[in-house]
């Protein structure tokens, strides 16, 4: 189903005008264009309330608020209907497609090399493609802030045994993962963790029930990279690690920390570029960088009387050395395993 625009519920309002202060905070490229505003579509493949997707959809929000964008999307596509789709929205005079295609990524670069005259910024595993010079990949480059939640997660957890559940091991997935156990391993030198896959970007009950699993198994803590993760942490009265967005508000006694995804960055460029007639085949994940304003720690809210004086501090200094570059956190796309 297209739509044009979107009426959110309470909650997605409040999250939407955070992510806007937030990035105004960060100093975002947030300037009001004089000019038309630009046609763009976006084809979801998961409901616009998935963690992921709704980053990228309240960065849309808030442009079009502004006056930025003119937006439409579809959300719920299934990879056999989303190049259909891709191509209705490029018919119908869209400027710029944003979407995510891991599942559908040669279909979807098939569709940009037939409507050069139309940029496309996707969500993708793979990298730019000079050959298809409108098609530009990015992704949640956020290992920054995931980092610096590993930092915590292993000073928080009393038995060293941290859970972890993700969708796929996709380098997406891997990255952070491994970013956040890296941490980990910083603040709880015998860590040990068990890591499991769903094989879904949105299927909370089975993200639930692998998370009840690793707990019977002695995991303290589990770090949530899928939906319905913190729901078997609070139920079992252990902590649980957010990832993309800050869900502390519905779990304050258990999500101690969150790494969050800010799309805004991404998207500006995306505009300018189109609006510039320089949109071209780049990666932009690296406007997820924590340097760039891309991802943040959340705060840490009920927990800030709880996490160790000396734990946040060090998170403070190493948020720091990421920012002004004197600190890199390691990209690693290889599937983590258990251990």
């Amino acid at each position: 189903m297209i739509k044009q625009g979107f009426r959110p519920n309470r909650r997605q309002i409040v999250q939407g005008i955070a992510a806007s202060a937030a990035a105004a905070t960060l100093g975002l490229p947030f300037r009001a264009f004089a000019q038309e505003a630009i046609k763009v579509a976006a084809v979801y493949t998961v409901p616009t309330e998935q963690q992921w997707v709704s980053r990228i959809h309240l960065a849309a929000m808030a442009a079009m608020e502004r006056g930025e964008i003119e937006y439409v999307f579809s959300e719920n596509v299934s990879n056999s209907d989303y190049e259909r789709v891709m191509r209705e929205y490029c018919e119908t005079g869209n400027q710029l497609i944003l979407g995510e295609v891991f599942g559908v990524e040669q279909a979807a670069r098939q569709v940009a090399a037939d409507y050069p005259d139309v940029s496309f910024l996707m969500g993708s595993s793979l990298k730019e493609d000079p050959a298809v010079p409108n098609f530009a990949p990015f992704d949640n480059y956020i290992q920054d802030a995931s980092y610096l939640t590993g930092l915590i997660a292993g000073a928080m957890s009393e038995t060293g045994n941290i859970g972890m559940v993700g969708g796929y091991p996709i380098p997406e997935v891997n990255r952070l993962m491994h970013a956040f156990m890296a941490g980990a391993r910083e603040t709880r030198p015998d860590v040990t963790f068990q890591v499991a896959f769903i094989g879904s970007w949105f299927d909370p009950p089975k993200a639930k029930e692998t998370a009840f699993a690793q707990i019977d198994a002695g995991a303290d803590v589990l770090y949530a990279e899928r939906f319905g993760v913190s729901d078997a942490a609070q139920e079992r009265n252990i902590l649980a690690i957010g990832n993309v967005i800050d869900t502390q508000e519905d779990y304050p006694e258990t999500v101690v920390a969150s790494a969050l995804w800010h799309f805004e960055p991404t998207l500006a460029k995306a505009i300018e570029e189109v609006r510039a007639g320089t949109f071209t085949a780049a990666d932009y994940g690296v406007y997820s960088f924590m340097k760039e304003g891309g991802c943040t720690l959340a705060p840490l809210g009920t927990f800030e009387d709880k996490v160790p004086d000396e734990i946040k501090a060090l998170v403070a200094e190493r948020e720091a050395a990421i920012k002004d570059g004197s600190y890199t956190v390691e990209i690693n796309d290889e599937e983590p395993i258990s251990g």
